[in-house]
């Protein structure tokens, strides 16, 4: 483990994103029985992320379901000639390999992550927060509304080797030109003071723990 690892604040949500056959029967995580699903090479973030939901949904992906081991980039073309059913993405939205998926001429959709799953990996692991995949970007997938799921937040990590007062300005700098930040890439757009302290991956640095504190984010 990273000792000296801290955090200063979340970014953009990276969505753990199932993305299935619209054709394959799959409405919900329990539909993934049975089916061949591509849950990432084995060391991936993305094959923990599966696995994590395999957990609370009482799902085993030795016996329940055929786990495919492949890279996303070729896990889309998979789904569109018919070799998987599904795949899981771990990433930002919107995504020029799901904008693909989506175009193919096999209708494809969003798998929803229901609520009491996201809530039992959020009170379990912490670094995880809750997620929408929006559907705007992709006019291809066959969902009408944004798509619950869960995720990990991008963080903007530092050392406890830098010190408390450059973390500090870095920390304002950035929330206090906010509104500049969140104009500069569609994943960004949601950012608020609020969720940016949500789904860290590491204990906040003191510095940034200064900031927060002066303008009531954190008691």
């Amino acid at each position: 483990p990273q000792e000296r690892l801290r955090a200063m604040f979340a970014l953009h949500p990276e969505a753990v994103t199932i993305l299935a056959a619209a054709d394959a029967g799959i409405d919900g995580v329990e539909d993934l029985k049975g089916k061949i699903v591509n849950i990432g090479a084995p060391g991936t973030g993305q094959r923990v992320n599966a696995l994590d939901l395999f957990t609370v949904a009482g799902i085993n992906p030795d016996t329940d379901l055929r786990a495919e081991g492949i890279k996303p980039a070729e896990a889309a073309g998979m789904l569109q000639d018919g070799r998987i059913d599904a795949y899981f993405y771990t990433v930002g939205h919107p995504n020029g390999s799901i904008k693909e998926a989506a175009a193919g001429t096999r209708k494809v959709k969003f798998v929803p992550v229901n609520e009491r799953y996201v809530r039992d990996l959020v009170e379990k692991l912490p670094f995880y927060a809750p997620a929408e995949i929006p559907v705007e970007p992709y006019p291809g997938v066959a969902n009408e509304g944004p798509v619950p799921t869960y995720g990990v937040k991008a963080t903007i990590c530092t050392s406890t080797d830098v010190p408390e007062d450059l973390i500090y300005l870095l920390t304002r700098e950035v929330f206090e030109n906010l509104d500049n930040l969140t104009t500069l890439h569609p994943a960004l757009a949601g950012l608020t003071p609020e969720n940016m302290l949500q789904g860290l991956s590491a204990p906040l640095h003191p510095g940034a723990e200064k900031y927060f504190r002066e303008v009531g984010l954190v008691e």
